[in-house]
């Protein structure tokens, strides 16, 4: 082909001359070989004094490297590894650690999953059929199995309602993005689960934390949450069972809390991640069942209630009765999801079976052992003079207050469960972590032998620490 020197074409008006104008004696070189007609640029630089300057290097400039975090992983703040990480402290080296600070019920062997949750995963990997890449919210027959497991006339539920994610903590993420704007508020429970918060703020989302009282176990502050609304408000969490709390909302108190959504006109992302793990006295009511008007995204997934949190599958169940969230909130979830494009096929394939075959003895007989443990650790730590736990009624979790006033030498419960460690290598997660200081969070997954030994051993260090002549007083599940 011929070659041929190209006078460039200025594209946007007389750039290269205005350029000219303001800089020293700058030449244009274009060099290049045409194919297809007048079109091809190639080979541009620029000299000035009979010196080469390459493409992208300005007069003047010195290249160097200048990589930077970006600013949502500067704003991506996980409170309890913040503090955690800071407690630098040194258990007991004459006494074992018992650790009642993580929520992976998997962690001490005795709480493991049933047979029929491994045999069904184990006969899809060796089938070979969920090797490869699914929908990024799912195959179609694992979200009619999700939804065929949920749904009810109260609250009816068909595929196309459910989008399946990498555990429930990217449903709270999908929910979160879809449903608020960096600028706007949430609404978060105090105490509460703290990836609320890191997912939030990452996001430019403002958190407002509405009050839980442990005086009522651990019921929503009704005046002070619908205080907090205003119109940049985006949506309310509402966990239920709680973590950290252990508590489980009445009947009548999701209505009243719906009843503020239906005043305000705040749709709801309730984290339902321990629904159904309640005591034999309490009842777990979806609150989407309870819901005439108001649109709700319902998280959940089999790492708590079938004790696989490794497996990472989750759910987002999208309740719209009243075709309030439409096709927008819809679409919006689906694209969203096509960033990691869905959650693990192998559990994918298995998920029909691990719902509709997971026999029922599994689920009573890992709430008798939680239910027990949390008996045991309530009524042992009720006695200890400077401690009020508040009865627990579901979940994993039990939640202990500190009378710092009878503990003057601790000045917050971080020193306090710090010292702990130190001297009873018992490690209780300070409640700061949770917005909620001068409490402490025991985990109550632990073998019962632990749960007693690691109870004598707080008992020990309080006697050993308290001042004071007051007892202990109660703070009773209300049922």
């Amino acid at each position: 082909m011929k070659s041929r020197d190209w006078t460039p074409k200025l594209i946007g008006g007389s750039l290269f001359a205005a350029e000219a104008l303001r800089m020293d004696s700058y030449l244009i070189e274009v060099n290049g070989h045409d194919d297809h007609g007048d079109h091809a640029m190639l080979d541009v630089h620029l000299k000035t004094n009979g010196n080469s300057i390459p493409p992208g290097k300005a007069k003047g400039r010195k290249p160097r490297w200048a990589v930077r975090a970006s600013e949502m992983s500067k704003k991506t703040f996980n409170p309890v590894r913040a503090i955690v990480d800071s407690m630098k402290v040194e258990p007991n080296p004459k006494k074992a650690m018992i650790s009642l600070s993580l929520g992976d019920p998997t962690v001490f062997g005795n709480l493991p999953t049933n047979s029929e949750v491994t045999r069904a995963v184990k006969e899809v990997l060796d089938s070979g059929r969920c090797n490869g890449y699914a929908p990024s919210v799912g195959y179609q027959s694992c979200r009619e199995a999700v939804a065929a497991f949920y749904t009810c006339p109260e609250a009816p539920l068909e595929a196309q309602d459910v989008i399946l994610t990498s555990g429930c903590s990217q449903a709270i993420e999908l929910a979160l993005a879809v449903l608020a704007n960096p600028g706007q508020n949430i609404l978060v429970p105090r105490p509460g689960f703290s990836l609320y918060k890191t997912l939030a703020l990452s996001m430019g989302i403002e958190v407002k934390l509405y009050n839980l009282l442990p005086e009522k176990a651990w019921e929503i502050d009704l005046k002070h949450l619908e205080s907090l609304v205003d119109e940049k408000t985006a949506c309310l969490i509402v966990n239920n069972p709680s973590n950290p709390c252990g508590s489980v909302f009445s009947k009548r108190h999701l209505q009243k809390i719906l009843a503020v959504a239906s005043r305000q006109c705040v749709p709801i992302l309730a984290d339902e991640i321990y629904g159904d793990m309640v005591f034999d006295d309490c009842k777990f009511e979806p609150i989407a069942t309870l819901s005439t008007n108001v649109p709700i995204l319902s998280c959940g997934g089999l790492a708590k209630r079938w004790l696989v949190p490794g497996w990472r599958m989750g759910w987002i169940l999208i309740h719209d009765r009243r075709d309030i969230f439409g096709n927008e909130i819809r679409d919006g979830l689906v694209r969203l999801s096509q960033r990691i494009l869905g959650p693990c096929t192998l559990v994918q394939g298995a998920l029909e079976r691990i719902l509709h075959r997971t026999p029922p003895e599994f689920y009573h007989n890992t709430l008798s052992i939680l239910k027990s443990n949390a008996d045991l650790c309530y009524t042992a730590l009720s006695a200890i003079p400077g401690l009020r736990p508040v009865r627990p009624a579901g979940a994993m979790y039990l939640m202990v207050e500190i009378e710092m006033e009878h503990f003057p030498e601790f000045e917050n419960d971080v020193e306090f469960t710090e010292r702990l460690i130190s001297e009873q290598s018992v490690f209780c997660l300070p409640a700061t972590c949770f917005e909620y200081p001068n409490f402490f969070r025991v985990v109550i997954t632990v073998p019962e032998e632990m749960i007693l030994e690691a109870c004598s051993r707080i008992q020990e260090f309080c006697e050993m620490h308290y001042q004071g002549a007051e007892g202990a007083q109660d703070l009773e599940c209300d049922k």
